[in-house]
């Protein structure tokens, strides 16, 4: 089965009003000539959701929310759902982010019940799973990795090849540090297995983004590895030509 990449661009706290607009209408004209085996998204700010989705309508450029709430409506202040995001313009949401779990205590059983609200509502869920730099040196990586994953594979597994999963070192997410290409690829290989152990087509039709201070000068490495299907990138998505550079590095 042939996976097309993925490059997903998470602005984060950053670009959510008239400055989110023009960043993404130059990020639609940086990427024209990305090749066509290369998907593109970009995930502004809750507030700029509606307003970027209609700048990028008849675009290549896809747009994302950055979380959901688990449930489609009610007193749930100062949530959205994904009913929500699909009417702000939304084909995608990132699910699980470190950030999520570590500064805002997402547990994996609330992964799991955004993911499956994510699928049940029709939104393609990008979910995060990642080990911090303690649990790497302790040799847990994948003990913590299967562990996230185990969370929402099920999910993921009632239509195989819809979700997507970024593996996000949380040690390397924003600091400069980047897993080289030898360890990304160990954990990308041993995520697959993994699905493979569940149910090989999950395997073979999932996509699985590396994330953590991907940038121009190190894509290309990193997205040669055979079970690296794209990038979830963070900072370097706020600059339209560094995005660019970062999807045209996908190999054709």
């Amino acid at each position: 089965m042939t996976r097309k990449y993925l490059i997903a661009g998470n602005w984060k706290l950053n670009a959510g009003g008239p400055n989110g607009v023009e960043l993404a209408g130059a990020v639609a004209q940086a990427t024209r000539e990305v090749a066509p085996n290369v998907e593109l998204v970009v995930a502004p700010p809750f507030t700029a959701l509606a307003a970027v989705a209609h700048e990028l309508e008849e675009k290549r450029v896809e747009v994302a929310g950055q979380n959901l709430y688990p449930k489609d409506s009610g007193a749930f202040t100062g949530e959205i759902s994904a009913p929500m995001l699909l009417e702000a313009g939304c084909r995608w949401v990132i699910l699980g982010h470190s950030e999520r779990r570590q500064l805002f205590g997402e547990t994996d059983a609330l992964v799991h019940d955004k993911v499956a609200a994510a699928m049940r509502a029709g939104l393609c869920p990008i979910a995060c799973i990642g080990e911090t730099l303690e649990e790497r040196e302790a040799n847990r990586t994948l003990e913590v990795v299967f562990r996230q994953l185990d969370a929402f594979s099920a999910e993921l597994n009632k239509r195989p090849g819809y979700g997507v999963i970024a593996y996000e070192p949380v040690w390397a997410i924003g600091t400069g540090k980047v897993a080289t290409p030898e360890q990304a690829q160990e954990v990308h290989a041993a995520i697959r297995k993994r699905l493979n152990d569940l149910n090989p087509t999950l395997a073979q039709g999932t996509r699985i983004l590396y994330g953590g201070s991907v940038k121009a000068d190190n894509a290309s490495v990193l997205l040669a590895c055979p079970d690296i299907d794209g990038a979830l990138v963070g900072g370097a998505s706020l600059d339209a030509e560094g995005f660019a550079k970062i999807a045209k590095a996908a190999p054709r």
